[in-house]
C-alpha cells in the first residue's frame, strides 16, 4: 500500500510540476515570483534549504543502500520529484531483497 501511495503521488506530482514548468517559464519560473513577492521568496528559500537536507540524507542512505544517488541529486533542480523517486526505488530494492 505504501508503495502504491508513493508511486501515485510521484506520477501526479511531478505530471503536475511539468506542467507548471511548461507553462509558467521553465524550472526557474518561481524565480521571476520569488523577486517581486515576499513569501514567494520565503517558500523558495524554505523549499531549497529542505530539498538540501533531504539531498544530504539520500546521500548517506544511498550509500548504505547501495543506490546510485546521482540520478537522483540531479532532478533535486525540479523540486520533489527526485526525492520522491528515490524513496519508491528505495522501497522496490527493499522489497527485492526482503
Amino acid at each position: 500500500m505504501r508503495l502504491m501511495l508513493s508511486i501515485a503521488v510521484l506520477v501526479v506530482f511531478s505530471g503536475y510540476t511539468l506542467s507548471v514548468m511548461v507553462s509558467q517559464g521553465g524550472p526557474l519560473g518561481f524565480v521571476a515570483l520569488a523577486q517581486r513577492e515576499p513569501w514567494a521568496l520565503q517558500m523558495l528559500l524554505d523549499l531549497c534549504l529542505m530539498l538540501t537536507l533531504f539531498g544530504v540524507w539520500m546521500w548517506r542512505d544511498a550509500q548504505e543502500q547501495r543506490i546510485n544517488v546521482w540520478p537522483h541529486l540531479a532532478l533535486l533542480g525540479l523540486g520533489s520529484p527526485g526525492p520522491l523517486l528515490y524513496l519508491v526505488r528505495r522501497e522496490l530494492k527493499r522489497r527485492a531483497q526482503g
